[in-house]
């Protein structure tokens, strides 16, 4: 039901508000009667403001038709010598009533608008270049549609399902690489080029919003360590970089510790994602081999063989225990690695394998910075900080003879500018993550997910109906 409000709300209640302009109409010269006559006036009003028809097509775009009918309503008003800023900023802001309250108090005289006839192509570019300001208005400061690309959060959210992102849940940013094509995020696609220009760059600011990011909220974040393309050889701007979709598990000033693949925040067992995925380890009795019906009835979309016979497999929990009732499984357990046991991450996050023999299954503890707090530097915390005070922050930072150096000053204390946050996949296993390359900063925040408007499954099953126009639930770490 979601897509009909978004699409047929706004038209339907200007239909509803226009049934109540008998006066605007008399003033125009048209049958006051007409107003009353849904869709029909709709029409009328397009003639009043001599606009052509072709505009309502605009009417069926989402969140583009609140956009259009607060411009339509200024225009109108224009029409009735209603030019004066506190009349438009009234009609931009409450215009659902201040029509009908000047139709009821009394309409001042019809000035029109004083319009050379257009040929239907210039209509069109006219429909056209509001349509892409509009959008592009929307898609910065409202919502943004994204595809989940890889598989981190199965079984929560799958590859082919389509979102769209607030941007007005966390406060919208201001667009820090204004200058660029519109409706591309980075790359124009077949010409493999920039889409943007650095040639000017705003400073990080957002909006207030509606709320602060949350533990478990789903997030979709700019990649902090994204490198760019070819063409970007000092790397991307941070609104230009990759975007990455997973659960905020840990907020600013949080301690976050993985102990045997299971979460602990602050020190307590941290809620699990009902469809979080881990890797098992799968052997079939002899001469057996794995049950496809059941393969197709967990949707098990990833796994490798071993050997014959023995396979790794990504289940959720539920999925694992329908796996081992089946007769044709002789063995089956989580794959754990073990604590102590070093394992070189990606990024060289982190890089001691002495002091810190961490690894995906057994990591931490390791705190959150938060805007504000003061944290000692030691040379046993330095490398856990270095990234943030240097490149999301903005200093030169080294390490020398048994002391820190920042901004060629010896420091033994920094105070944190931005808040952070921790981010991992549901699929545990199979999720490239804050356990790889650390924090998320406050400016690579791009918004929450929202709702899933579509979902296509990419092993040849068509359509994934049961997940269209549904809600991207959160679980509450309160309850």
């Amino acid at each position: 039901m979601v897509w009909l409000l978004l699409i047929f709300g706004p038209l339907l209640l200007t239909v509803l508000v226009t049934m109540m302009l008998g006066n605007f109409f008399q003033k125009a010269g048209i049958d006051p009667a007409k107003a009353k006559v849904p869709f029909v006036n709709f029409y009328l009003w397009f003639q009043i403001l001599q606009r052509s028809p072709l505009w309502l097509l605009l009417i069926l775009i989402p969140y583009v038709n609140v956009i259009l009918l607060i411009w339509l309503t200024t225009e109108f008003l224009k029409c009735f010598d209603r030019s004066d800023l506190k009349a438009q900023a009234l009609g931009i802001f409450f215009g659902y009533a201040y029509l009908p309250f000047l139709n009821y108090r009394g309409v001042r005289k019809y000035v029109g608008r004083k319009r050379a006839k257009r040929h239907v192509a210039l209509e069109w570019a006219d429909a056209l270049l509001f349509a892409v300001v509009a959008a592009t208005i929307i898609r910065s400061f409202v919502f943004e549609a994204y595809t989940i690309p890889t598989s981190s959060m199965e079984k929560t959210l799958l590859v082919g399902d389509y979102l769209f992102v607030s941007k007005f849940h966390y406060g919208p940013r201001i667009p820090m690489t204004p200058l660029a094509i519109p409706f591309v995020h980075h790359t124009v696609p077949l010409f493999n080029t920039k889409a943007y220009t650095t040639a000017v760059k705003l400073p990080y600011y957002r909006f207030p919003g509606i709320t602060s990011i949350e533990r478990n909220d789903m997030v979709v974040f700019n990649w902090p360590i994204d490198p760019g393309g070819p063409n970007d050889s000092e790397g991307r701007p941070i609104d230009k970089k990759e975007n990455y979709i997973k659960r905020c598990v840990g907020v600013p000033d949080d301690t976050i510790e993985v102990r045997d693949a299971v979460l602990y925040v602050n020190g307590h067992e941290a809620l699990k994602p009902e469809n979080s995925q881990y890797s098992y380890y799968v052997r079939t009795k002899p001469g057996m081999a794995l049950p496809q019906n059941l393969v197709s009835e967990l949707d098990i979309s990833e796994g490798q063989v071993i050997t014959p016979g023995e396979f790794v497999l990504f289940l959720t929990k539920k999925g694992a225990e329908q796996m081992a009732l089946s007769n044709a499984i002789d063995t089956i357990y989580k794959r754990i690695e073990p604590k102590g046991v070093w394992m070189r991450q990606q990024y060289n996050f982190p890089p001691d394998s002495i002091h810190y023999p961490w690894n995906v299954d057994n990591y931490g503890p390791i705190v959150i910075p938060k805007a504000g707090v003061t944290v000692n530097l030691t040379p046993g915390n330095y490398w856990m900080y270095e990234r943030v005070i240097e490149v999301y922050e903005h200093n030169t930072i080294h390490y020398a003879n048994g002391q820190i150096f920042i901004n060629d000053k010896p420091a033994t204390q920094y105070t944190f500018k931005m808040n952070y946050y921790w981010m991992m996949g549901d699929n545990r296993h199979n999720s490239q993550d804050s356990r790889f390359w650390g924090f998320v900063p406050e400016d690579h925040i791009v918004g929450k997910a929202w709702f899933i408007w579509m979902s296509q499954s990419n092993t040849g099953k068509g359509i994934r109906w049961d997940r269209i126009f549904t809600i991207v639930h959160n679980i509450d770490d309160k309850e």
